[in-house]
């Protein structure tokens, strides 16, 4: 495929050559998928290979010394964070004094094998967390023991259910699907940021639950215990990804990580199995930058960037924080600077970004995170661009409810920093295959082109090999339609029978009525990339 069928005045060409949907030969070009990834020199480990886990031990501040927030009592502290934030916690919290806590019933959750809706249960599960973490910085802002007991009833009713993720996570398995066995704890995406919540309300307003009554601090720790720290430690889960071969772990791995690095530093007394954690979240953590492309493109989209790359910051930041910085070293890492860069190098306008797989057209970052992201690696392309984003004081609804803690104390910087989108002239991908082009560098104005090879067993994986996009002045002309509501079939066997997944319902062509299939053996055969100013 070739963009000669775009305007002379188009200021650059773009060759993608990709396979359309018939299985490649048994030679693979190196940049065919990520998931192929094979020699050693692949696998660097740049986590896991630093420290051995007597260093990292010594490495770690221990739990007892370990402030990597002000305390509530540090009043003073807390004066240096962000006015507006704390105002309009205060008045968040306000809004759950005298809450009402419902229990979710079973059939909420077996709803998602009976009818594959997966809402109902989620929106019940979510408002709870949401709630609780309003109370909680809402008491950190004011500090006179006004949203204790709301807390205290939050803490309770969440501690006594009987799963913490998501029912579209039970729908498999041969135990009672839709309906979790208590028994064998299941580590998920919610799971996982549940605990994380309830591990920063003890570190928070610890104290003051023991004033009210001893027992909840430890009705926290027990179930962090047994249903996210234990098996994260012994059990070998899908989202962990293998050191060799294997699919490449999506950004369930780095955002558990990130949640499971906060609940053990925080809620492990025992400073040998402390440090045993965090050797393991290394070593899981380096099977996501592992099987990630040298060139950091992000095969499941820039709407997921926040959970994959966003979320591997998270564990950088708080690794940091739990070591005096012992982890810097990583920001100088090529490809960790790449997998930054890709939430801006994807941005086709303010509004608009290249969405492929299941990723959605629409832009917007979490601005003050891009901005500390930026700021590490010494990008003043991505900190102009996270200091762009349409930000307001706000509360962290409960995922990634660490980074408000950050962003607290650095808000003033990101108001008066740089502002801008970083509207490049072209982007080559080529571990990805994904290439851009627009018209005019630096503006929406003209043409903008994108187009994609890779392969079908994607991340979030569209049948799309060869799929491309154009905008004119900003403004969509071609596009990729995207991904639909999440129901049970969505990553189910059937999940090719959706519509939206299917080549035919992409900028790809039928064959002989022969569309493309799902599967890694489908892939691109040969991809190369032209942009210079005479060519079109």
């Amino acid at each position: 495929m070739q963009t000669s069928f775009l305007p002379a005045a188009f200021a650059a060409a773009i060759t993608l050559l990709p396979f359309t949907g018939v299985a490649a030969p048994d030679t693979k070009p190196a940049t065919a998928t990520i998931t192929a990834l094979e020699t050693s020199a692949q696998y660097p480990d740049l986590l896991s290979s630093k420290y051995t886990l007597e260093e990292l031990k010594t490495a770690l501040v221990p739990l007892a010394q370990w402030t990597p927030f002000p305390r509530i009592t540090d009043r003073a502290m807390w004066d240096n964070a962000d006015k507006a934030t704390l105002e309009v916690a205060i008045k968040g919290g306000e809004k759950f004094l005298n809450h009402t806590w419902l229990s979710i019933p079973a059939t909420k959750s077996l709803a998602i094998v009976r009818t594959g809706n997966r809402s109902e249960y989620d929106g019940m599960s979510f408002s709870k967390r949401h709630a609780l973490a309003a109370l909680v910085v809402a008491e950190i802002a004011e500090n006179e023991g006004r949203f204790v007991d709301d807390i205290v009833n939050g803490i309770w009713s969440i501690c006594e259910e009987s799963w913490w993720g998501s029912s579209a996570h039970l729908r498999s398995g041969k135990d009672g699907r839709g309906l979790a066995d208590v028994a064998n704890p299941r580590v998920d995406l919610f799971a996982a940021t549940t605990a994380e919540i309830l591990a920063w309300t003890d570190y928070f307003i610890g104290k003051k639950l023991d004033a009210v009554s001893p027992p909840i601090r430890k009705r926290i720790a027990h179930p962090i215990q047994f249903r996210v720290l234990q098996p994260a430690l012994k059990n070998q889960h899908w989202w962990m990804g293998k050191r060799r071969g294997g699919s490449a772990p999506n950004n369930w791995n780095p955002w558990i990580c990130s949640n499971w690095l906060a609940r053990a530093l925080l809620i492990e007394k025992d400073e040998a199995v402390r440090a045993q954690h965090v050797a393991r979240i290394l070593t899981i953590l380096d099977n996501f930058i592992n099987h990630n492309p040298q060139d950091g493109g992000c095969d499941e989209g820039p709407g997921y960037w926040n959970a994959a790359a966003g979320s591997l910051y998270d564990n950088l930041a708080l690794l940091n924080l739990a070591t005096n910085n012992a982890f810097n070293y990583v920001y100088k890492n090529e490809k960790i600077q790449n997998m930054a860069k890709f939430i801006y190098r994807m941005q086709i306008s303010g509004k608009y970004v290249v969405n492929f797989s299941d990723a959605g057209p629409f832009g917007g970052c979490d601005g003050p995170m891009v901005y500390r992201f930026g700021k590490m690696i010494n990008d003043e392309k991505m900190m102009a661009f996270g200091a762009n984003s349409q930000f307001a004081p706000r509360v962290r609804s409960g995922t990634h409810f660490a980074r408000m803690f950050h962003e607290l104390f650095i808000l003033d910087e990101f108001r008066k920093a740089k502002r801008e989108i970083p509207l490049l002239a072209d982007v080559w991908l080529p571990d990805l295959q994904v290439a851009t082009a627009r018209e005019k560098e630096g503006s929406t104005k003209g043409f903008y082109f994108a187009a994609k090879g890779g392969n079908n067993n994607e991340s979030h994986n569209h049948n799309d090999i060869g799929n491309f996009v154009v905008y004119h002045d900003g403004l969509p002309v071609l596009i990729d339609v995207g991904s639909g509501k999440y129901t049970a079939y969505t990553f189910s066997s059937k999940r090719y029978e959706i519509w939206n997944m299917r080549s035919e319902y992409h900028n790809t062509p039928t064959i002989n009525g022969m569309i493309q299939n799902a599967g890694d053996k489908f892939y691109a055969t040969a991809a190369t990339h032209k942009s210079d100013a005479k060519s079109s």
